[in-house]
């Protein structure tokens, strides 16, 4: 890891392909019996996973770079991990008439199983939290709460989102605390 700078550089994390692998096969396998998961489902699953780990244990999960799409946040690394899945054997993806478009599921071959001892004491709990919170959630339901994140709602198309902004809010303040917020700021309220 990487720490912010004085000279306000972001925070950057290294990212664990392997850890990230096993994170997406340990999300498919969890997701198996979900008829809503899809790819927009487990890149938001992804997003979700890594930014409350970096807020609740002090660094994400993967390190995965997430950017602003159009159907909310997905990881850059997505993709080729996806395919190296694919090539091993170890995962497929199916394609099936979802609504107006086409859903993409991996499915992860039936002797695969995540590599646990990659993962830190409570990475996997909160992994479970977020698989919880979307299950049985649309994609549509998925992409439009996470178009509500702070991050998203910051960042340019395609780029990337902060891993700071995971302590954004997008609650409104009141304005107690927003004086106090002023004042604590040196500014004049």
């Amino acid at each position: 890891m990487n720490a912010a700078s004085a000279t306000g550089e972001l925070l950057s994390f290294e990212f664990d392909a392997g850890k990230f692998r096993e994170l997406v096969v340990y999300i498919a396998l969890q997701s198996a019996d979900d008829p809503t998961f899809g790819a927009i489902k487990l890149n938001k699953i992804l997003y979700y996973s890594d930014f409350a780990a970096y807020r609740q244990l002090g660094q994400p999960v993967t390190g995965a770079t997430y950017r602003k799409l159009s159907e909310g946040p997905a990881p850059l690394q997505f993709p080729a991990i996806r395919d190296a899945l694919v090539s091993s054997g170890d995962a497929m993806i199916q394609e099936r008439a979802y609504f107006t478009g086409t859903q993409k599921r991996v499915v992860i071959a039936e002797a695969r199983e995540p590599d646990r001892e990659l993962f830190r004491p409570g990475e996997l709990d909160i992994v479970d939290s977020v698989i919880d919170f979307f299950n049985g959630k649309s994609a549509r339901e998925v992409s439009d709460f996470s178009h509500r994140e702070p991050g998203w709602i910051l960042a340019s198309d395609r780029e990337v989102i902060p891993y700071e902004t995971a302590w954004l809010s997008s609650e409104p303040i009141d304005q107690e605390v927003e004086e106090l917020g002023l004042r604590l700021a040196g500014v004049n309220a």
